[in-house]
């Protein structure tokens, strides 16, 4: 049985030396979850994918789990493969896995308590020390109610050797648990069918080895079919999401951008953009705007609009990078082309422009001032930031034994602390600073009233995830004033109840309830609005 080798490999491996980059550590046990990979002698490439094994021990939070435990998790075989592009670079690589039968064939798969799905990544932080860039992005994009990769932090130790942190994330696709959106298919090619289900994304064309397009205003701004792919996409689909883009770029640059019908907001979903410049500017991101980043339309009869997200690849961002004045904390990411000229892919010209429509302007600051009051307040912030360190603090010791980078420069670190609590810190400092300067530079004015148009709009909200385990957070469409939130279950029964006061998101945590339908009802006042979740324990 694997169960029983792999404790044997681990010890048997243990005495070699793997290279000056890489140092012999072992595993017995761990506070995160651990995952066991047998390659069957087989090396993992970056093409084509391999068959290997994958067993997952999990034994619940604040248990410890053992490297000779069953395992608890997944158990079975998945086909994966290197991914990424410039970080290939580094010698810890990050992986892209799918579930399989015994035949071979994808399925699906719960791993970790996040919703089934059959595309899954291993994304190896090397290059951040402190090991959570991207899981403290994409928790601030859940929080501000839009969908973010669901992640976990894990031990890995394949072919019974330690390889250190990784954390276990979901790729972005068109999913109900994903992003929720239309799915579109080769029948799909006239009328509604045709406006949704694309998700691209503005990206560096190393690697990708697919059809592209290019914006009309700068040929430097590449855009790819990322779901579905260039080949699943017919070229009628492909000319629509082509076209739909270039007349969102064509009515922002007209002399009626602001205009609220005819502008770039009949095209645009102005929230999106709104949330979106305000991550990639909170972490000065070296790629933001011009790489990983993604965007997704619906069908017109959803509202489909280009809308901007999900966040993706903030491993240099917060401080991270040494070139183009990334390293700041003062200046603006999306005049990078400004800043450095003569690199490629561009930032596209979207942002700056936005920036002229004083609306769009106000909104921005609004927008800000009610993240800064809530998980964006610097005590937030180092709370979080503290609690996961924390979480990883014994795990951390063994990932930079195996891979001595502290201390060390490694591509393209601005900072280089000689501990983990060093690079921690230097990421709190950092944040405080960009945050400040963020406080006193936004543009537009905000004021404090409820416009017309918000006391207008219907009262809407978002559950993230559902199905889920109790731990869940509700986004708002509007700010909410005064209101509450309850939850309960199919008689009528209320499980909990809180206050909403001035907030567009909260995160509920009842884990622990039995698995079954439930409830969320909102209350604004007025009007009683109400979604199905679903709770699934083990």
């Amino acid at each position: 049985m694997k169960i029983n080798l792999t404790f044997l490999y681990i010890f048997y491996f243990s005495f070699n030396c793997l290279s000056n980059q890489a140092t012999a550590q072992t595993l017995d046990s761990s506070n995160l979850p651990i995952i066991i990979l047998d390659t069957y002698g087989q090396t993992i490439s970056d093409d084509p994918r391999i068959t290997i094994f994958m067993g997952i021990i999990d034994n619940g939070p604040g248990n410890i789990n053992h490297v000779t435990d069953p395992y608890t998790d997944y158990n079975g075989e998945v086909t994966i493969e290197i991914r990424g592009s410039t970080s290939q670079q580094y010698p810890k690589k990050s992986y892209a896995f799918t579930p399989v039968d015994s035949i071979g064939n994808k399925i699906n798969a719960e791993i970790l308590g996040m919703p089934s799905e059959n595309d899954w990544i291993l994304y190896a932080p090397y290059p951040d020390k402190s090991l959570i860039r991207n899981t403290l992005t994409y928790y601030f994009a859940n929080k501000m109610g839009y969908y973010s990769s669901r992640t976990k932090h894990v031990e890995i130790v394949r072919n019974g050797l330690y390889r250190g942190i990784y954390e276990l994330q979901e790729k972005v696709k068109n999913d109900n648990d994903r992003v929720d959106i239309s799915k579109i298919t080769p029948s799909d090619t006239s009328g509604d069918n045709l406006t949704g289900g694309y998700i691209i994304k503005i990206d560096k064309t190393t690697g990708s080895g697919a059809d592209t397009f290019v914006s009309s205003y700068d040929s430097e701004v590449f855009f790819q079919f990322h779901d579905p792919e260039d080949y699943e996409l017919l070229p009628i689909q492909k000319d629509y999401i082509t076209n739909y883009v270039d007349s969102f770029e064509t009515a922002l640059l007209s002399p009626l951008f602001a205009d609220p019908d005819s502008g770039f907001r009949k095209f645009a979903d102005e929230n999106s953009f709104i949330n979106f410049f305000l991550l990639q500017e909170f972490g000065h991101t070296i790629d933001g705007y011009r790489s990983s980043c993604f965007m997704y339309k619906d069908k017109d009869s959803k509202g489909g609009k280009l809308t901007m997200g999900p966040m993706w690849d903030f491993n240099l961002s917060y401080g991270n990078a040494d070139y183009c004045q990334a390293f700041d904390t003062i200046g603006w990411q999306y005049e990078f082309n400004t800043v450095c000229q003569g690199y490629f892919p561009h930032v596209p010209f979207w942002w700056s422009k936005l920036l002229e429509d004083t609306t769009y302007q106000n909104s921005v600051q609004c927008r800000w001032k009610q993240l800064r009051e809530s998980y964006l307040h610097s005590d937030s912030i180092n709370n979080w930031i503290d609690s996961i360190a924390n979480y990883l603090d014994e795990s951390q010791q063994r990932n930079f034994i195996k891979w001595p980078i502290l201390g060390i420069y490694v591509n393209w670190n601005y900072y280089i602390g000689l501990t983990y609590q060093d690079e921690v810190d230097y990421l709190k400092m950092w944040l405080e600073k960009r945050s400040k300067w963020l406080d006193n530079n936004l543009p537009g004015n905000c004021i404090p009233v409820i416009s017309n148009t918000e006391n207008l709009m219907p009262l809407s909200f978002y559950v993230s995830p559902n199905p889920t385990n109790g731990n869940f957070y509700i986004g708002f469409n509007s700010l909410i004033r005064n209101g509450v939130v309850e939850v309960t279950n199919s008689l009528g029964q209320k499980l909990y109840s809180d206050k909403i006061n001035n907030q567009r998101s909260i995160e509920l945590n009842i884990v622990g309830i039995a698995s079954g339908i439930y409830f969320v009802k909102v209350f604004d006042g007025e009007n009683q609005f109400s979604k199905k979740i679903i709770i699934q324990n083990k």
